[in-house]
């Protein structure tokens, strides 16, 4: 099987804008370029890559292979672009909102590192809540902001015109209950929990965690309290008031005393992306190297470990 790679650039356009004509606008050509290019690649790969929706368009499972590969090679050209202009000369300020794990686990210590990598480029972020920082995306204050979902609700923060999404990480929900409350971790029913679940507030992604837990187990998922910090969750559970449902990256490094953490099947998965608007005149050599730099240190990150 062999794939033109250039092919690859147009498959990876449409996973990140989600349409055939987001991504012609993103590449600057036409629409029916961007399908044939589709067409001819699907053809090369002997199977279907792009599922058409009436949402946009969904890669399949061999589409995301695929896709992954247009990373590769998409990151290979920022690379080679970064040595031919020189690293030093990478200069600017880029400001990036994002919420508190994914910046405290995942950036923030590798920002001495990159301030030396590339001594002229300044890496401001800015910490707040999803509508918070949506606003100052949108007002232009920020050159992009990291956002999560649960990775089974699409379309819970949907792109807004002019805006692409790249994939950062996905990592596991865990289970948070009071230590030694469940013994059978291997067997947990979570319609049958002798304990409450805690609330979280409504633009957090573990609320769709929630509504999906109440749809698929069909047991109502009574709320008490409602937390922001995972400390707080954290000692709440602690004290017995409940369990609660959070993200990998939000465990790790934090002290987990009088807590279980459990891995349960059915919780899936939380995804971390980045958004920033797309491209209509060259490209921003700081910008990209600051998604490229977040891109390596999300993928360097070990999901299995939670502390």
């Amino acid at each position: 099987m062999e794939m033109d790679p250039r092919r690859l650039l147009v498959l990876l356009a449409v996973a990140r804008t989600g349409g055939v004509l987001a991504a012609a606008d993103e590449l600057r050509i036409t629409p029916s370029a961007v399908s044939q290019q589709l067409n001819k690649l699907e053809s090369e790969a002997g199977q279907a890559l792009v599922m058409r929706t009436p949402k946009g368009s969904v890669l399949t499972p061999a589409g995301l292979a695929v896709a992954e590969a247009g990373e590769e090679i998409e990151r290979a050209l920022n690379v080679a672009r970064a040595r031919m202009q020189g690293e030093a000369q990478i200069a600017g300020v880029v400001r990036v909102g994002g919420f508190t794990s994914f910046m405290r686990t995942v950036v923030i210590p590798r920002l001495p590192e990159w301030r030396s990598q590339y001594p002229e480029l300044q890496i401001q972020i800015v910490e707040d809540s999803f509508p918070a920082l949506m606003r100052l995306f949108r007002q232009r204050q920020l050159d992009a902001v990291v956002v999560e979902q649960d990775s089974t609700a699409a379309g819970q923060h949907p792109l807004a015109a002019g805006m692409v999404e790249e994939p950062l990480l996905d990592e596991p929900w865990k289970l948070v209950v009071p230590a030694g409350s469940l013994l059978a971790a291997d067997n947990i029913d979570l319609s049958r929990l002798h304990l409450p679940w805690l609330g979280v507030e409504p633009t957090a992604a573990n609320i769709a965690v929630l509504g999906r837990l109440r749809h698929s187990t069909g047991a109502r998922v009574d709320t008490v309290h409602q937390y922001q910090d995972t400390l707080t969750a954290l000692a709440l559970v602690a004290a017995g008031e409940g369990v609660a449902i959070v993200p990998t990256l939000a465990l790790t490094g934090v002290l987990q005393d009088h807590v279980d953490v459990l891995d349960v099947p059915g919780l899936g998965t939380r995804h971390i992306a980045l958004r920033r608007y797309e491209r209509r005149r060259p490209t921003s050599l700081p910008l990209d190297t600051v998604a490229r730099l977040f891109r390596e240190s999300a993928a360097a990150f070990d999901t299995r470990a939670g502390s």
